[in-house]
């Protein structure tokens, strides 16, 4: 499996209008080579840089496996029409919170993992709840990680 974006290469820039100091909009993403058997996706992106610790930007889970790519600006709704839900970010949102590091070039992990279950969790769960609900129905994992300062 792999995850990737038009926006930005792994291990690249991540463009300003996907953070605090552009609009702040969630990049496009798309996988391909899903495991057969797969149900759903969940998306985590992370930054391990944060001084705080690391800090979740991003928590979108049960993407149904029917999907293959999340478009550019993804809504700011706890349950997205096709079924997503968002998770609770480091700010306390449902939502996408781009890069906006104190200082420094921080790290942006987007972590992608194809599931053999839809999670049974509401809109707005934490991310120590997501991890635990995915225990032992991880088929396959990726990620692509983007850097960023300001």
């Amino acid at each position: 499996m792999e995850l990737t974006s038009s926006a930005f290469q792994h291990e690249g820039k991540i463009p300003d209008k996907y953070s605090c100091k552009g609009q702040d909009i969630s990049p496009p993403l798309i996988w391909v080579n899903a495991p057969a058997g797969t149900k759903s996706f969940v998306l985590i992106c992370d930054d391990p840089d944060a001084p705080v610790g690391t800090w979740d930007h991003w928590l979108l889970f049960n993407i149904p496996a029917s999907v293959s790519e999340l478009p550019e600006g993804i809504p700011s709704q706890p349950e997205l029409s096709y079924g997503a839900r968002h998770g609770r970010n480091s700010w306390g949102r449902n939502d996408y919170g781009g890069p906006c590091p104190p200082g420094g070039t921080h790290r942006y992990f987007f972590k992608f993992y194809a599931l053999d279950i839809a999670l049974d969790l509401k809109p707005g769960a934490a991310k120590r709840e997501i991890m635990k609900a995915m225990e032992n129905h991880i088929l396959a994992k990726t990620e692509l990680m983007g850097r960023f300062s300001r």
